[in-house]
């Protein structure tokens, strides 16, 4: 499916940048893996601290600490503010660049009241934001690979695929 995100990414014109957290770059492998993907895959961040989602997505710190890096709305800020920061950095119109945020637990242990396999998937695009909420289940590596997964899969649908 990534190929043929990538395709049609293509043919509309579309950039794509990531922020990810749960996925620790597994996500931007996903896209790089695609010969000729950098006609349509920006690049990314790695933003495993909460300091790193503030800095690179603008992501507000009081947020974090009221709510946990697990959350909702803090994914939906990394793939806005990722796509805002990227847009600004590459000189590309924002209607041409889709944020994509992975952010949850893959264990051993919960994150404030989020179980291991909680994930949310932020999808930032012209039409606005998206957050997708997930509970995946299986061993860290397994739960990473599901992230992914649904993370291309939410932007195939926002595309109207």
């Amino acid at each position: 499916m990534v190929d043929e995100l990538i395709q049609l990414c293509r043919e509309r014109g579309l950039k794509i940048t990531v922020i990810e957290s749960l996925t620790g770059g597994l996500l931007a492998d996903r896209f790089v893996s695609v010969s000729g993907a950098s006609d349509v895959f920006l690049g990314g961040v790695i933003a495993y601290q909460n300091e790193l989602k503030s800095y690179f997505a603008t992501v507000s710190p009081s947020l974090i600490e009221s709510q946990t890096a697990v959350d909702a709305e803090v994914s939906s800020q990394m793939a806005a503010g990722i796509r805002s920061r990227i847009s600004n950095v590459m000189d590309i119109t924002p209607e041409k660049v889709i944020g994509i945020s992975t952010t949850g637990v893959a264990g051993p242990e919960p994150v404030g009241d989020n179980e291991v396999g909680s994930c949310f998937i932020g999808i930032s695009l012209f039409a606005g934001e998206s957050v997708y909420s997930y509970q995946f289940q299986g061993n860290r590596q397994q739960i990473r690979d599901q992230a992914c997964n649904s993370a291309i899969e939410a932007v195939w649908e926002q595309l109207g695929q």
